[in-house]
């Protein structure tokens, strides 16, 4: 449960939502110590624990998992059906997840009519991650829609759902709706808790509302509901972005007097605002006074550093910094790598970025679909299409997808480099993974393939948009 609903508040960066999971781990409860009884040779006697049995795997639960498609997911459900196996909630919502991540929303409202037909109570945990993913895919009345069908579906809505329902609205600039969504909760029989108002909190300082966010923390102070450590790194992280960082820090103060520990997320909101205004030395300086203060420094702060040495050119320190990293027994996550990876493809040192690429995975860090994607327009940028096309399949392998901007650009330039069966390929990926490109995007490609002596290049990419 703390784990989704950090979730839902730190959309930008795991690190942030694993060390906020290590910080509610990290805290002891002290209590009496109850009477233990012995056997009669002394030693303590162990109370009986009953065996619990573990369940047995659903067949077509695990192999709609497994499964390499939607398409797949699909069929197995009608295949398993024409078989006697009769789908419960277990099966049903399996392929919900599956068609959600997949964003086929219309096959999904099939399988929740369905549903609702034999009268399937359904646990709430499903509609908020179809809450969520309708938030990721922009359909956001979508959601709202859904968050006040859950009724019909024999479920209890719980602040929870309510929490990120906000969350999807604040993140595609719905605020108003939110707010209004917000302001009718204690109607709707729920009580705002501190993630309810982070939510809040996080949409008003987007508007750069920072009197109404204000306003609203002492509004949960009203409520009796405590501020958490996400409600002030939200405050801080914003004051720091605007470059008050005298203000950031007394907030900081405020914060560790009313009992609230900082984290290494806080620091590194702080060490961001002072590297944006050149303050590079004092920021790596704040690692040694969160460690003095007793919160150790994470992955997260040094990704702060590494950053800021790849936006000012300063590569060959960015890779020191690694390394420094490593002697102190840090072990870089792909969130690091990507950050230098990045920064290597931006100043178009791609073998070194390759190499890096290596390293990170002999190292036992699996690339994630950013470092695909940063290495693909990498390629791109310096023109290798080939080595773009080479990575592309690898990440391809690995079940990752580019964007349709990737795609366009390299179907572009293979055209350009007469690698017409690589593009056609590219073509080919795209479709099977129903990623279009708009009229203004194909308009684009035509002129640029045209633009050069190969003719037959534009005759076959009318034939392609053609069919």
């Amino acid at each position: 449960m703390m784990h989704s609903r950090t979730k839902a508040i730190n959309q930008t960066r795991p690190i942030v939502i694993r060390d906020y999971i290590n910080h509610f781990h990290s805290q002891t409860y002290r209590t009496a110590h109850p009477f233990k009884p012995k056997t009669k040779h002394g030693h303590e006697q162990r109370p009986h624990r009953p065996t619990v049995k573990p369940r047995k795997p659903i067949p077509f639960v695990t192999n709609v998992k497994e499964a390499l498609d939607q398409d797949e997911a699909l069929s197995l459900f009608h295949e398993y059906r024409q078989m006697g196996f009769k789908h419960d909630y277990p099966s049903y919502s399996a392929l919900v997840y599956k068609l959600a991540r997949s964003r086929n929303f219309e096959a999904v409202e099939t399988i929740l009519g369905l549903i609702q037909d034999r009268d399937i109570r359904c646990r709430e945990t499903l509609f908020i991650a179809l809450i969520q993913h309708y938030g990721k895919a922009h359909l956001v009345d979508k959601a709202i829609e859904l968050f006040h069908r859950m009724a019909s579906f024999n479920c209890v809505r719980t602040l929870q759902s309510l929490n990120m329902l906000l969350n999807a609205l604040v993140d595609n600039d719905r605020f108003s709706d939110a707010n209004e969504i917000f302001d009718r909760s204690y109607k709707m029989g729920f009580r705002p808790n501190s993630v309810s108002f982070n939510v809040m909190i996080k949409g008003w300082l987007r508007k750069d509302e920072w009197e109404q966010a204000c306003k609203l923390f002492d509004e949960m102070l009203e409520r009796n509901v405590q501020p958490s450590v996400v409600t002030y790194n939200s405050l801080i992280g914003f004051l720091s972005r605007k470059g008050n960082l005298d203000k950031a820090m007394s907030l900081l103060e405020d914060m560790m007097q009313k009992g609230k520990h900082p984290n290494s997320v806080t620091y590194a909101l702080l060490m961001e605002g002072l590297c944006s205004v050149g303050k590079h030395t004092e920021a790596k300086k704040m690692m040694f006074d969160m460690e003095y203060r007793g919160c150790k420094p994470r992955l997260v702060n040094y990704g702060v550093l590494m950053s800021d040495l790849g936006k000012k050119g300063k590569i060959e320190e960015a890779k020191s910094l690694l390394q420094e990293m490593k002697k102190r027994q840090f072990k870089p996550d792909v969130v690091t790598y990507n950050i230098l990876l990045n920064y290597l493809c931006k100043e178009g040192k791609l073998a070194e970025a390759y190499k890096v690429l290596i390293e990170m995975q002999v190292g036992g860090c699996k690339p994630n679909a950013a470092t695909y994607r940063v290495m693909v327009d990498g390629f791109c940028k310096v023109s290798d299409f080939e080595g773009g096309l080479k990575v592309l399949n690898v990440m391809l392998t690995s079940r990752h997808c580019p964007r349709s901007e990737t795609f366009k650009c390299l179907i572009v330039g293979l055209l350009k480099c007469g690698k017409i069966d690589g593009a056609c390929f590219v073509l080919e990926e795209m479709e099977k993974r129903k990623i279009q490109m708009d009229l203004e995007a194909w308009e684009a490609l035509i002129r640029d393939a045209c633009g050069g002596e190969d003719r037959g290049a534009c005759k076959l990419l009318t034939e392609l948009v053609s069919a």
